[in-house]
Protein backbone atom coordinates (compact mmCIF):
# COMPACT_ATOMS: atom_id res chain seq x y z
CA UNK A 1 0.00 0.00 0.00
CA UNK A 2 1.31 3.85 -0.60
CA UNK A 3 -0.21 6.98 0.24
CA UNK A 4 -1.25 9.47 -2.32
CA UNK A 5 -1.58 13.56 -1.29
CA UNK A 6 -3.59 14.76 -4.11
CA UNK A 7 -4.08 18.34 -4.48
CA UNK A 8 -4.36 18.91 -1.10
CA UNK A 9 -5.12 22.68 0.17
CA UNK A 10 -6.67 23.88 3.83
CA UNK A 11 -7.71 27.01 5.00
CA UNK A 12 -8.61 28.45 8.61
CA UNK A 13 -11.08 30.62 9.73
CA UNK A 14 -10.22 32.29 5.70
CA UNK A 15 -6.41 32.25 6.30
CA UNK A 16 -4.77 30.12 3.53
CA UNK A 17 -2.52 27.23 5.48
CA UNK A 18 -1.80 24.81 2.43
CA UNK A 19 -1.97 25.53 -1.06
CA UNK A 20 -2.03 22.16 -4.32
CA UNK A 21 -0.06 19.85 -2.05
CA UNK A 22 0.73 16.68 -4.30
CA UNK A 23 2.57 13.79 -3.82
CA UNK A 24 2.78 10.25 -2.71
CA UNK A 25 4.70 7.93 0.14
CA UNK A 26 5.42 4.79 -1.15
CA UNK A 27 5.57 1.57 0.14
CA UNK A 28 9.07 1.55 1.95
CA UNK A 29 9.78 5.04 1.43
CA UNK A 30 10.26 8.15 4.25
CA UNK A 31 9.18 10.76 3.06
CA UNK A 32 9.99 14.17 5.14
CA UNK A 33 8.67 17.12 4.75
CA UNK A 34 10.60 20.61 6.06
CA UNK A 35 9.69 24.33 5.35
CA UNK A 36 9.90 27.50 7.41
CA UNK A 37 7.65 27.88 11.09
CA UNK A 38 4.41 27.99 10.30
CA UNK A 39 4.17 26.46 6.82
CA UNK A 40 2.02 23.68 7.66
CA UNK A 41 3.99 20.81 7.90
CA UNK A 42 1.80 19.65 11.13
CA UNK A 43 -1.47 20.51 9.48
CA UNK A 44 -0.92 18.79 6.24
CA UNK A 45 0.37 15.54 8.70
CA UNK A 46 -3.01 16.12 10.69
CA UNK A 47 -4.68 15.91 7.42
CA UNK A 48 -3.27 12.77 5.86
CA UNK A 49 -3.75 11.21 9.04
CA UNK A 50 -7.73 12.13 8.90
CA UNK A 51 -7.60 14.50 12.43
CA UNK A 52 -8.72 17.36 10.02
CA UNK A 53 -10.25 17.24 6.49
CA UNK A 54 -8.75 19.16 4.04
CA UNK A 55 -10.85 22.19 2.35
CA UNK A 56 -10.27 21.13 -1.16
CA UNK A 57 -7.91 17.97 -2.53
CA UNK A 58 -8.16 14.04 -1.72
CA UNK A 59 -5.64 12.38 1.15
CA UNK A 60 -6.20 8.09 -0.04
CA UNK A 61 -4.91 4.66 0.21
CA UNK A 62 -3.81 3.14 -2.91
CA UNK A 63 -3.59 -0.61 -2.84
CA UNK A 64 -3.27 -3.02 0.26
CA UNK A 65 -2.20 -2.51 4.04
CA UNK A 66 0.35 -5.23 4.97
CA UNK A 67 -1.05 -8.66 6.12
CA UNK A 68 -2.41 -8.45 9.88
CA UNK A 69 -2.37 -4.72 9.50
CA UNK A 70 -4.37 -3.11 12.39
CA UNK A 71 -3.99 0.28 11.70
CA UNK A 72 -2.52 1.22 7.81
CA UNK A 73 -1.53 4.36 9.36
CA UNK A 74 0.01 5.32 13.03
CA UNK A 75 1.17 8.54 14.58
CA UNK A 76 4.47 8.86 16.67
CA UNK A 77 4.50 12.23 18.36
CA UNK A 78 7.40 14.75 19.34
CA UNK A 79 6.42 14.58 23.24
CA UNK A 80 6.34 10.42 23.18
CA UNK A 81 2.82 10.87 24.35
CA UNK A 82 3.26 7.88 27.30
CA UNK A 83 0.91 6.92 30.04
CA UNK A 84 3.35 7.44 32.97
CA UNK A 85 1.35 5.05 35.34
CA UNK A 86 1.71 2.24 32.41
CA UNK A 87 4.83 0.32 31.90
CA UNK A 88 6.98 0.08 29.14
CA UNK A 89 4.67 -2.61 28.01
CA UNK A 90 1.47 -1.52 29.01
CA UNK A 91 1.81 1.89 26.85
CA UNK A 92 3.09 -0.63 23.85
CA UNK A 93 -0.17 -2.73 24.27
CA UNK A 94 -2.82 0.07 24.66
CA UNK A 95 -2.55 0.38 21.21
CA UNK A 96 -3.86 -2.99 20.80
CA UNK A 97 -6.82 -2.89 23.26
CA UNK A 98 -9.59 -1.51 21.01
CA UNK A 99 -8.79 -4.10 18.80
CA UNK A 100 -10.20 -8.06 19.59
CA UNK A 101 -7.44 -10.07 20.14
CA UNK A 102 -7.15 -12.48 22.28
CA UNK A 103 -4.50 -11.69 25.59
CA UNK A 104 -2.27 -13.93 24.79
CA UNK A 105 -1.75 -12.75 20.95
CA UNK A 106 -1.44 -9.18 22.25
CA UNK A 107 1.42 -10.25 24.46
CA UNK A 108 3.34 -11.89 21.95
CA UNK A 109 3.20 -9.16 19.45
CA UNK A 110 3.99 -6.51 22.39
CA UNK A 111 6.87 -8.81 23.04
CA UNK A 112 8.43 -8.90 19.19
CA UNK A 113 7.68 -4.87 19.02
CA UNK A 114 10.09 -5.25 22.32
CA UNK A 115 12.64 -6.82 20.71
CA UNK A 116 12.69 -5.37 17.52
CA UNK A 117 13.35 -2.10 19.32
CA UNK A 118 15.81 -3.31 21.96
CA UNK A 119 13.03 -2.56 24.58
CA UNK A 120 12.55 -5.90 26.30
CA UNK A 121 14.87 -5.57 28.91
CA UNK A 122 12.96 -2.60 30.04
CA UNK A 123 9.19 -4.43 30.01
CA UNK A 124 8.78 -3.50 33.26
CA UNK A 125 10.19 -0.09 33.43
CA UNK A 126 7.67 3.11 34.21
CA UNK A 127 8.11 6.05 31.79
CA UNK A 128 9.99 8.09 34.57
CA UNK A 129 12.72 5.78 34.78
CA UNK A 130 14.12 6.09 31.22
CA UNK A 131 15.47 8.52 29.20
CA UNK A 132 13.93 10.46 26.74
CA UNK A 133 15.63 8.17 23.69
CA UNK A 134 14.15 5.17 25.19
CA UNK A 135 10.52 6.87 25.94
CA UNK A 136 10.74 7.53 22.28
CA UNK A 137 12.01 3.73 21.13
CA UNK A 138 8.70 3.43 23.22
CA UNK A 139 6.86 5.29 20.95
CA UNK A 140 7.80 3.65 18.24
CA UNK A 141 7.41 0.13 19.37
CA UNK A 142 3.46 0.95 19.85
CA UNK A 143 3.27 2.55 16.65
CA UNK A 144 4.99 -1.02 15.35
CA UNK A 145 2.53 -3.03 17.19
CA UNK A 146 0.01 -2.43 15.16
CA UNK A 147 1.48 -3.08 11.35
CA UNK A 148 0.87 -0.09 9.96
CA UNK A 149 1.49 0.59 6.17
CA UNK A 150 3.00 4.70 7.02
CA UNK A 151 4.20 5.80 9.97
CA UNK A 152 2.92 9.44 10.51
CA UNK A 153 5.96 11.18 12.42
CA UNK A 154 5.27 14.45 13.63
CA UNK A 155 8.99 15.82 14.44
CA UNK A 156 9.78 12.56 16.09
CA UNK A 157 13.17 13.61 17.69
CA UNK A 158 12.95 17.83 18.68
CA UNK A 159 12.33 17.21 21.94
CA UNK A 160 15.37 15.09 22.79
CA UNK A 161 19.38 16.54 22.75
CA UNK A 162 21.61 16.08 20.05
CA UNK A 163 23.38 13.21 21.37
CA UNK A 164 20.37 11.31 21.87
CA UNK A 165 18.85 12.63 18.41
CA UNK A 166 21.91 10.77 16.94
CA UNK A 167 22.08 7.69 18.59
CA UNK A 168 17.77 7.53 17.95
CA UNK A 169 18.50 8.10 13.82
CA UNK A 170 21.16 5.32 14.07
CA UNK A 171 18.19 3.29 15.77
CA UNK A 172 15.77 4.23 12.99
CA UNK A 173 18.32 3.95 10.22
CA UNK A 174 18.76 -0.36 11.76
CA UNK A 175 14.99 -0.69 12.04
CA UNK A 176 14.44 0.91 8.60
CA UNK A 177 16.74 -1.66 6.68
CA UNK A 178 14.66 -4.30 8.85
CA UNK A 179 11.68 -3.73 8.81
CA UNK A 180 11.41 -1.59 5.69
CA UNK A 181 8.69 0.54 6.66
CA UNK A 182 6.99 3.74 5.09
CA UNK A 183 7.00 6.98 6.63
CA UNK A 184 5.82 10.49 6.32
CA UNK A 185 8.73 12.38 8.82
CA UNK A 186 7.45 15.92 9.85
CA UNK A 187 10.98 17.75 10.78
CA UNK A 188 12.29 21.33 10.83
CA UNK A 189 15.98 19.92 10.99
CA UNK A 190 17.81 19.69 8.23
CA UNK A 191 20.51 17.04 9.16
CA UNK A 192 17.62 14.92 10.34
CA UNK A 193 15.73 15.23 6.75
CA UNK A 194 19.03 14.10 4.90
CA UNK A 195 19.53 11.85 7.48
CA UNK A 196 16.28 9.48 7.11
CA UNK A 197 14.94 10.87 4.24
CA UNK A 198 14.59 9.06 0.53
CA UNK A 199 12.55 12.18 -0.44
CA UNK A 200 12.48 15.71 1.25
CA UNK A 201 9.48 17.69 0.29
CA UNK A 202 10.33 21.45 0.75
CA UNK A 203 7.45 23.64 1.64
CA UNK A 204 7.11 27.37 0.83
CA UNK A 205 6.26 30.17 3.98
CA UNK A 206 2.57 29.94 4.50
CA UNK A 207 0.15 29.03 2.41
CA UNK A 208 2.82 26.28 1.94
CA UNK A 209 3.37 25.42 -1.34
CA UNK A 210 5.40 22.73 -2.79
CA UNK A 211 8.94 24.52 -3.60
CA UNK A 212 11.10 21.19 -4.65
CA UNK A 213 11.56 17.61 -4.01
CA UNK A 214 14.96 16.37 -3.33
CA UNK A 215 15.98 13.12 -3.87
CA UNK A 216 18.94 11.88 -1.77
CA UNK A 217 20.30 8.94 -3.76
CA UNK A 218 22.25 7.45 -0.99
CA UNK A 219 21.17 4.51 1.12
CA UNK A 220 20.11 5.32 4.48
CA UNK A 221 23.02 2.23 6.07
CA UNK A 222 25.28 4.27 4.08
CA UNK A 223 25.00 8.03 4.60
CA UNK A 224 26.63 7.98 7.76
CA UNK A 225 29.75 7.81 5.82
CA UNK A 226 29.70 10.13 3.32
CA UNK A 227 29.35 13.31 5.39
CA UNK A 228 30.21 15.29 2.31
CA UNK A 229 27.31 13.99 -0.21
CA UNK A 230 25.39 14.95 2.77
CA UNK A 231 26.37 18.36 3.32
CA UNK A 232 25.65 19.37 -0.07
CA UNK A 233 22.04 18.57 -0.32
CA UNK A 234 21.72 20.04 3.29
CA UNK A 235 23.06 23.05 1.66
CA UNK A 236 20.69 23.11 -1.11
CA UNK A 237 17.80 22.26 1.09
CA UNK A 238 18.92 25.65 2.78
CA UNK A 239 19.46 27.61 -0.05
CA UNK A 240 15.51 26.77 -1.34
CA UNK A 241 14.37 28.30 2.17
CA UNK A 242 16.43 30.08 3.57
CA UNK A 243 15.10 33.61 2.87
CA UNK A 244 11.58 32.14 3.12
CA UNK A 245 12.74 30.58 7.05
CA UNK A 246 13.60 34.26 7.75
CA UNK A 247 10.68 35.93 6.76
CA UNK A 248 8.78 33.67 8.62
CA UNK A 249 10.58 34.19 11.80
CA UNK A 250 10.30 38.03 11.27
CA UNK A 251 6.36 37.33 11.29
CA UNK A 252 6.10 34.71 14.15
CA UNK A 253 8.16 38.19 16.33
CA UNK A 254 6.24 40.32 15.07
CA UNK A 255 2.64 38.69 16.26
Amino acid sequence: MHLAISHVSHRYAGTEVLSDIDFSVGAGEIVCVIGPSGCGKSTLLRLVGGLERPTSGTVYEVGDPPAHSLNPLTYIFQDFALLPWRTVAGNVELALEDHRLPKAERAAIVADVLARTKLLDFADAYPRQISGGMKQRVAIARALSVNPAVMLMDEPLSALDSQTRELLMDDLVDLWTRERFASLYITHNLAEAVRLGHRIVVLSRRPGRIRDIVTVDIELSERKNRAAELGAVQQRLWNLMRDEAMAADMELTDV
